[in-house]
This record gives C-alpha cells, structure tokens and sequence, in this order.
C-alpha cells in the first residue's frame, strides 16, 4: 500500500539543463532568474505527479518535456542549428522496473521528442529509430509537429552564423570551440523514484551548433546518456557527448552500484570525478535509487541543476 504520509515516501525527482563553464561573471540577473524558475516549474510539476502516486516514468516525462517547451535549454524548443541550418533533435527514455527503454535520434520538427521517445518503447517493438524510420513513426503515432518559426531564436542563430561554413562545432552557448572560451553543453534530463519504488530517466538534446555528418551523442543512447534499473539506479547525463560515449557513463555508475556495491553517490563521483576525468571528457548527472536518494555530480564550473524529496529542495546553478 502506499504511504499516506509524503514523508514515509521514498519519492524524488532531480533534473539537469546542461553542464559546463557556467560562471557568475557571464552570467545576469536576469537571465540567472529565468534559468532558476524554469527548472523550479518544471521540479515541482514533476513532484506533484510523484505525491499524488504517478509513476516515475511520467514524472520523469513531464519534467523533460517542459524544459523542451522552454527556448533556455538546447533541447525542443530551443535546439540549436546544424550546419545545413536544420534542428536535429534525440532523446532517450527508460524505466527500471523492466528496464524497458525507447529512442530517437535525428528527428526534426517533432515538437517534443522525449515524447517520441516513449512511443517506441510503448508501441513499436524496439528500441531506438533514427532517421526518416523515426520520422515516419513520429507521424504514425500522430506526434504534435511544429514548423521552422516554432524552434528559431535569435541567439542560437547568431551563434550558428558566426561559424557557419567552417569546421567548428559549439556546444550549446559555448563560443567557437577553436578558442580558450567558456562553453556550456546543452541537454535536459530527469530522473525520479514513486511511491512504488519504481524509478526512470530521461533524457533529451538538440546537439552541437554546426554539427555535421548526422553526428549523434551520448543522449539517445541507452547505457551512455540515460539508463535505469530498480536494483541500482536512473541516471541522466549531459556533457561532452563522445566521451560519456566511450565511458558508457550511465551504466557505468550503475555496475558499480550491482557488482561493487558503492553507495549511489561514491558511484556518481567515481565516475564522473575520476573515470570520465581520465579520459577528457567532462560534463555531469543526475541520479537517483530506489531508496529516494539522489545524486548530482558534474566535474566543471556548473550544471543547470534541481532536485526534490521529502527532505527538502535544491535549485542551483554554479559549483558552489
């Protein structure tokens, strides 16, 4: 039976928006004020769902689609331009109960793809779809479209015309990677724990400014950017896409927890703190078991970050 008391509940809810060299100094009032109530309306509609007895699995959708709805974060609504000057959107999602999972990757117009997501993993008979394949399931499963004008903004497409044509690639609100600049990596993701002691994650991005050749990071990959199992953790990540790759950081953490028996945190910052590290990478996530404990580890200047449980509430921005 479920607890009627929410502090008897093992429920939690964490999100990101992205990590990296995200200082004070470049950083005002203003804008700091919209990035804090955006994560704070999404933890709280998440949290809700999570004490009136929804699944993690929805409470984890509902937070990921909000910051999709929201042009601050390179997800959605506020993906950021490839080099033909196209959207090219992924997202991953996974519960843990049966760790069922669903993804996408290079899907464009699809209003909210965590959305899209979710389908493949409820209605088709697999996991990942890319691509036209993906496309084409989009529209089967009548997902809410959107045209060009609905993804533009200003900002990320001045950012996108000041390397247009080149080689350069920029993560997010970074400037041009050739140069010793602040650089920020765009994703969102969720992770949550119900009153069942089910947990999931969820994970969503719209790439690199300028990316090329169909290039896709760690965020729709199951195992690298997202991945849950009741026995160990959910985790989301966000960061420098090919090394969360090559380090296949989400399970990572979760090995760790099943054949070592680290404590969700002593995993988290094993891997993000030393592993990760190691090999260049860098970037952070956001954890949770199914104990209700959460876990938001990141290796640079900051991470977009929020979490709540019954013993409290956390939006933050920076490192300290």
């Amino acid at each position: 039976m479920p607890a009627n008391n929410q502090f008897d509940m093992p429920i939690a809810i964490a999100l990101h928006g992205g990590a990296g060299t995200i200082l004070r100094s470049e950083m005002s009032p203003e804008k700091e004020v919209q990035y804090t109530h955006a994560l704070k309306d999404a933890l709280h509609a998440a949290y809700q769902h999570l004490l009136d007895h929804g699944s993690a699995l929805d409470a984890v959708e509902i937070a990921v689609t909000m910051l999709e709805d929201c042009p601050l974060f390179n997800a959605g609504k506020g993906s950021v331009f490839t080099a033909e000057g196209k959207h090219e959107m992924d997202a991953s999602i996974m519960e843990g109960r049966n760790r069922s999972a669903g993804a996408i990757s290079l899907v464009t117009g699809v209003k909210n793809p965590i959305r899209l997501a979710r389908l493949v993993m409820e209605k088709s008979e697999h996991v990942f779809l890319a691509g036209s394949g993906a496309m084409e399931f989009a529209r089967k499963m009548k997902c809410d479209f959107a045209d060009e004008t609905y993804f533009f903004d200003r900002f990320r497409y001045d950012q996108w015309q000041k390397i247009k044509d080149t080689q350069s690639f920029q993560l997010d609100h970074s400037v041009n990677t050739d140069q010793e600049k602040p650089k920020k990596m765009g994703t969102v993701g969720a992770v949550a724990c119900d009153v069942q002691g089910n947990i999931a994650a969820a994970t969503s991005t719209g790439g690199m400014t300028n990316k090329r050749w169909g290039r896709i990071g760690d965020s729709p990959v199951i195992g690298s950017g997202t991945y849950a199992h009741n026995l160990t953790c959910a985790v989301s990540c966000t960061g420098s896409g090919e090394y969360f790759l090559r380090g296949v950081v989400a399970y990572d953490v979760s090995c760790l927890i099943e054949y070592k028996n680290y404590s969700l945190a002593q995993a988290c910052q094993e891997v993000i703190l030393q592993r990760l590290l190691e090999l260049g990478g860098d970037g952070g996530l956001v954890a949770v078991n199914a104990k209700g404990e959460v876990s938001m580890t990141f290796n640079t200047e900051g991470m977009y970050r929020a979490s709540k449980s019954p013993l409290g509430e956390t939006i933050a921005i920076y490192d300290a």
